[in-house]
């Protein structure tokens, strides 16, 4: 009996890294998100999992790949499955961007700095957001990799002009201006947590800083957060408590429009990719102005409640431009096998925010990282498994409505 003991009884070993922590935790990104909700307080969880209204359209997203099954392709030589594409002239590991966020020291002290990082290990593009908490420049130090910025336009041209020329001189790759925020969408979590930048300290938040020590402990030692990007030229700036809608409110040009583009067209010389297409009519618009690509997004659900589904657009959209302009899925990926549903529909690559944030808040830096390698591997493997050995051979014979 003893020696039938010792031949099934292992003792797992210690993981002793943060890394070692997380890959015996989580198994998927969902797990990773479960971590998060753990670690965070209730206001910066809400934060990053909330969206508009009654968050039908946050919802709808990830239930949309749902709507689809694989028709799998078997007895293939899938010995050798090669995940890589080309984006905007740049060769990918695999199709996936790291969408732009906000606030982004707030689930970790390094916030955009440890994205960036991890996206320029793993070769993917980052999206520095206009009110990220780390400047264009720190962020361009911090991280030799394809940088993009996603710029909100506001009602300072001047300004606005100054953050294109800025990305320029520190050899960010793509401008993205976001389309989707004429007004901010009313995010009832935010509403109910009071969440602002940077936040106020009340009762509820102390006891919710006692639950999370770690959390605390950081934030306290780390310096003040603030909107980088516009430190010091405008009033609302971070350096005093403002909500995220407020400041939206505000400061974004609700009259940004076509022929706005058109002025960015010619202040950029790099690729220009324009977040927020929700429409055929508009992705042919955008097409018309040059651009070079082109997401489909509804801001995570975060402002349209009720809007369309990134992934239900992908296959008109690509039916009617998909040879002119690249196009992005923006909105509910999960697992790398969204990634491979979008790309059988028509999508030239996926975008995906919150599946690195619920990494960056359940582990930091090493977080990021390992959300990256799950939906790499899960896309290498979702790809053996249907028959194809490279993205060119996914097609919509590899999809059929659920």
């Amino acid at each position: 009996m003893l020696r039938t003991l010792r031949s099934v009884l292992r003792f797992r070993r210690r993981a002793r890294t943060r890394a070692e922590r997380l890959r015996a935790q989580a198994a998927n990104i969902d797990d990773l998100r479960s971590l998060a909700l753990r670690r965070l307080p209730s206001g910066v969880f809400n934060y990053i999992d909330g969206g508009a209204e009654d968050e039908v359209t946050m919802r709808a997203n990830s239930a949309a790949f749902r709507r689809w099954n694989f028709a799998p392709r078997v007895l293939c030589d899938v010995s050798q499955v090669d995940t890589s594409t080309t984006l905007l002239g740049r060769r990918l590991p695999i199709p996936l961007v790291l969408a732009p966020a906000g606030f982004s020291r707030m689930p970790d002290p390094d916030g955009e700095l440890a994205v960036a990082r991890a996206a320029a290990r793993a070769g993917l593009p980052y999206s520095l957001s206009t009110v990220a908490t780390r400047s264009i420049e720190e962020v361009a130090a911090a991280a030799d990799g394809c940088n993009w910025f996603q710029l909100y336009p506001l009602r300072d041209r001047d300004l606005t002009r100054d953050l294109v020329r800025r990305a320029a001189a520190a050899g960010y790759q793509a401008m993205m201006p976001t389309v989707d925020m004429a007004v901010s969408g009313r995010r009832e979590r935010d509403v109910r947590h009071g969440f602002t930048l940077p936040p106020q300290i009340g009762l509820g938040t102390i006891l919710d800083g006692i639950r999370h020590p770690g959390w605390t402990w950081r934030f306290i030692r780390s310096e003040p957060i603030v909107f980088s990007n516009v430190i010091g030229r405008s009033a609302a700036d971070g350096n005093t408590p403002v909500a995220l809608a407020d400041f939206i409110n505000t400061q974004f040009d609700p009259g940004f429009s076509w022929q706005d583009v058109a002025w960015l067209r010619g202040e950029w010389q790099g690729a220009l990719v324009v977040k927020g297409i929700q429409t055929v009519a508009d992705a042919r618009i955008a097409a018309d102005h040059g651009c070079d690509a082109i997401v489909l997004s509804n801001h995570g659900g975060r402002q349209l409640d009720g809007a369309p589904p990134a992934l239900d657009l992908v296959a008109p959209v690509a039916d009617a431009v998909g040879d002119r302009v690249a196009v992005i899925c923006d909105g509910g990926v999960r697992r790398g096998g969204d990634i491979v549903k979008a790309l059988a529909l028509g999508a030239h690559a996926c975008m995906a925010g919150r599946a690195y944030l619920y990494g960056l808040g359940a582990g930091g830096e090493a977080g990021v990282d390992y959300a990256i390698e799950l939906l790499a591997e899960e896309m290498h493997r979702t790809m053996a498994l249907i028959g194809c050995t490279s993205v060119a051979q996914i097609s919509r014979a590899h999809v059929a409505p659920a």
